[in-house]
């Protein structure tokens, strides 16, 4: 009997040790749109293809970017409606350390505790994991820019720089290339948007592309206006 007979089981392993069905939700973030973050110096820039099947959406009610606290945000590759539960938790968790403890919730404590939520998702029966993962940008408290994914499985990780999705493998080497210990914000957005460009499908514009940043400055996320993408776009070019 192969690993096939354990692969409508999330709670079985199989004979070699595989939990299949987190497999195949990493196999639905590797068919999502590329995402990808770097942590720069003074900084943390998170970029995403959200280009639409049909130019008849409004783009405007589209968002894979999204702010979680005052110095915190998720991008995610996967499936969209699963994402939108994990940033109503994560959303609803800060609320509720921020009730408690009177300061925002730590970026680590963040990563953490959505990594729980997504693991308890791969240890229950009749439930599926979340086809999703996260990069998560923040700055810790002492305004030091922190970058993390969160996988399907609960495992999370920090990186400096780090691409997930349909075209991860040619971005991540792209990146490997590009980035640079001392690289500040501005060139992080540059070097994001040119990772992005180096596979994306048609034209890229300020409407297909969504980025988030946060500053070590002043430790606040934002996600960039079209017209702020589009200076960079034109800088670039």
């Amino acid at each position: 009997m192969g690993d096939s007979a354990y692969s409508f089981s999330l709670t079985t392993f199989s004979r070699t040790g595989k939990l299949l069905q987190i497999e195949y939700a990493l196999n639905a973030v590797a068919n999502g749109r590329t995402s990808l973050g770097i942590c720069a110096k003074d900084g943390v820039v998170i970029a995403t293809d959200k280009k639409l099947a049909s130019s008849l959406v409004d783009t405007d009610q589209v968002s894979k970017v999204q702010g979680i606290t005052e110095g915190s945000g998720f991008v995610y590759s996967g499936l969209g409606p699963d994402y939108r539960v994990l940033v109503r938790k994560a959303r609803k968790a800060s609320q509720s350390y921020f009730l408690t403890y009177r300061e925002p919730k730590p970026i680590s404590q963040l990563v953490k505790s959505t990594a729980s939520v997504m693991q308890e998702y791969t240890q229950s029966g009749g439930v599926r994991p979340f086809g999703v993962s996260l990069l998560v940008a923040g700055v810790d408290a002492d305004n030091t820019p922190r970058l993390y994914q969160v996988d399907p499985s609960g495992a999370y990780f920090g990186w400096k720089a780090t691409a997930i999705g349909r075209n991860y493998v040619n971005a991540k080497n792209f990146l490997e290339k590009r980035y640079q210990d001392d690289m500040e914000l501005e060139d992080a957005i540059h070097t994001a948007l040119l990772t992005l460009r180096e596979g994306f499908e048609g034209e890229m514009t300020n409407t297909n592309i969504e980025v988030g940043v946060v500053s070590a400055t002043d430790g606040k996320f934002r996600v960039l206006t079209p017209e702020q993408i589009q200076d960079y776009l034109d800088e670039a070019n």
